[in-house]
């Protein structure tokens, strides 16, 4: 199983924020007023955006950036035309030098594979935490902080807070249906606990997770402890290669004569999600993944 965590680590790429040495000396910088601190930022921080979800945050904190990586996804505009540094994770350290970024920003998920090849390279480079709503929510307003955009970051931590604020609200008061979360990559398959960030999407959508008092974010599959937990609910995601990792769940329900017994799989309550919504790590889309949970959940 070693070997698929590995996988999983490195299939997890989505993003955050953090900031860089520069911040303390635009603060010591006298300038005239608020539009010239604004260019000076811009002018002082080439900024390369790592992964896309960090792109999309930079995009509503009105930052631009330098660069970004290579995507099938549909980028914020102002970032049509430039340079891509390859894929989020394992980008070309040579084109990012070559941009003489003042940093690149990273994911926290990504820091044990990356780390190494910028320091040789003397490439500064922050890893960001977005392995939880809140941690995201938290990299947002520091990225507000350090690139005078605290108004921005209010705002955009206030939508999203409101979003959850509705979501909590609305299924306050419901029956909460016990949920069992699996993460497929390419050959094998995890078990999300309440540390990962769907079961994060999940609690707050009202569920309770049957894997809830473990410490790891995901742990190895075993069904018959599964069965033992009987769900009323199974999401299954498929990362890497989506297509494979859902056939590959299809047949082990199949061959696997355990899993006919479970009662969520009688009553056709297994969910396969989307991995556009539903990623390893935080992301902005937040709230239309709480409400197709809310819809699983209760409809």
């Amino acid at each position: 199983m070693n070997k698929w965590l590995v996988a999983l680590a490195i299939s997890i790429g989505v993003l955050a924020a953090c900031g860089d040495n520069n911040a303390t000396k635009q603060v010591e910088e006298p300038t005239t007023n608020e539009a010239t601190t604004e260019i000076k930022v811009e002018e002082e921080h080439r900024i390369i955006a790592g992964t896309v979800v960090l792109a999309q945050i930079l995009d509503r904190l009105n930052l631009d950036a330098v660069a970004v990586p290579e995507t099938v996804k549909d980028l914020p505009s102002r970032f049509e035309g430039l340079p891509n540094i390859g894929n989020a994770m394992d980008p070309d350290a040579e084109i990012i030098k070559s941009l003489n970024p003042t940093e690149v920003l990273s994911v926290s998920t990504l820091e044990y594979d990356l780390k190494t090849k910028f320091e040789q390279l003397k490439i500064p480079v922050d890893f960001v935490d977005l392995t939880s709503i809140e941690t995201m929510m938290d990299e947002i307003t520091a990225l507000g902080e350090r690139y005078n955009r605290v108004d921005e970051a209010k705002a955009l931590n206030e939508e999203l807070q409101d979003e959850i604020n509705a979501v909590e609200m609305a299924t306050s008061e419901k029956e909460k249906p016990s949920v069992l979360i699996l993460l497929g990559v390419p050959g094998s398959y995890l078990v999300a606990t309440e540390n990962s960030y769907v079961g994060d999407l999940v609690r707050l959508a009202g569920g309770e997770n049957v894997m809830a008092g473990q410490e790891a974010e995901y742990l190895p599959s075993n069904t018959e402890y599964l069965y033992e937990s009987n769900p009323d609910i199974i999401l299954r995601l498929a990362h890497g290669m989506p297509d494979e990792v859902i056939e590959m769940f299809d047949k082990e329900f199949v061959t696997n004569d355990v899993w006919k017994h479970f009662n969520a799989v009688k009553k056709d309550k297994v969910y396969d999600l989307e991995e556009e919504l539903f990623g390893t790590t935080a992301a902005l889309n937040v709230p239309d993944a709480l409400n197709q949970l809310v819809e699983i959940f209760y409809k």
